[in-house]
């Protein structure tokens, strides 16, 4: 064997260990034929590096091994995820690869969600991505709603201070301030009327007990009367007032026409006459009888009759004014 043979094997055996340390030092290890490769697709990696682990159900399976931008013009932007599983248990090509946090202050890992229906994964399958919710990225979804709001309400709350800014001038604070004093001398006024109703009602609280017990007499006698009148026999009463009524109203109808002595009375004109011209002749005869008493009484002691009346001028001239 010459020299140069010996330094050519030499060489392959260097190199060869120097490729097998290289991939193993990144974490793949070209001696063990468990080791099976796979891809996956991510718009985000949420902070995965190439130490970052895979596992799978809680179990280290592997590890990422590149992460590289996708190179075709449709999915500019996105990146792929190489990643190494040491480990032949199978799963299917419907199996999700998701990134998550194992704790809020550590690194991003990949966990594979296995999948058992379908076609079994072979090493250089691309696997679907999907990226699990940590509590800061949960929070900070929840809170950009809420800065959003936050901002238009602090925008709000500025226009309004303005505006009220604008409005309180020192004018406009001046009256406030003397309605605040009126307001103050209103409820001391009023809190001096209340003293005073209380006051009075303090005096009046005796004579309200007295009205209540006389309210109280007068409702008592008022009961006693309402069943003296319930007791009472309103319907008798009521039929004689009505008989009594109508005898009332046939008298008075009677009357009206001319029966009786009082309907001739009120209805007989020639009567009304009679008696008003008696009444008058009467009355001349007592004047007569009372001015001159001699014409119709003589008293005689010696049995003398009487002289026959002489009308005197007086008579006469009294009789022509009658």
């Amino acid at each position: 064997m010459t020299k140069e043979f010996k330094i050519g094997i030499v060489a392959i055996i260097i190199i060869a260990i120097f490729i097998w340390g290289y991939n193993f030092l990144k974490g793949e290890n070209l001696f063990d034929s468990n080791s099976r490769y796979f891809k996956v697709e991510y718009s985000n990696i949420a902070g995965l590096s190439k130490s970052s682990l895979v596992t799978i159900n809680g179990l280290k399976v592997g590890k990422i091994t590149q992460i590289e931008f996708n190179k075709e013009v449709s999915k500019k932007g996105g990146l792929i995820v190489s990643f190494v599983v040491n480990n032949d248990f199978l799963f299917s090509k419907n199996s999700i690869v998701k990134i998550y946090s194992p704790s809020p202050l550590g690194g991003s890992n990949l966990a594979i969600v296995p999948s058992y229906e379908g076609e079994d994964a072979i090493s250089g399958d691309y696997l679907k991505g999907e990226i699990e919710s940590s509590l800061f990225t949960s929070i900070g979804e929840r809170l950009d709603p809420l800065q959003a709001k936050l901002e238009h309400v602090i925008i709000s709350a500025d226009s309004l201070f303005k505006n009220v800014n604008n409005i309180l001038d020192i004018p406009t604070q001046n009256s406030i301030k003397t309605s605040v004093k009126s307001l103050e001398f209103t409820l001391n006024e009023v809190k001096k009327t209340i003293v005073i109703v209380n006051d009075f009602m303090d005096e009046s609280t005796n004579d309200l007990k007295e009205s209540i017990a006389n309210t109280k007499l007068i409702t008592a006698n008022f009961s006693k009367v309402s069943d003296t009148l319930a007791n009472a026999n309103i319907g008798e009463i009521m039929r004689k007032a009505e008989t009594t009524l109508n005898s009332a109203n046939f008298m008075l109808a009677g009357i009206n026409n001319g029966k009786g002595t009082i309907g001739k009375l009120v209805t007989d004109d020639v009567l009304y006459t009679n008696l008003a011209e008696m009444s008058k002749e009467l009355e001349n005869l007592l004047r007569e009888l009372k001015l001159h008493p001699k014409r119709f009484v003589h008293f005689s002691l010696f049995g003398k009759k009487a002289a026959a009346y002489q009308p005197t001028n007086e008579d006469v001239k009294e009789n022509s004014n009658n």
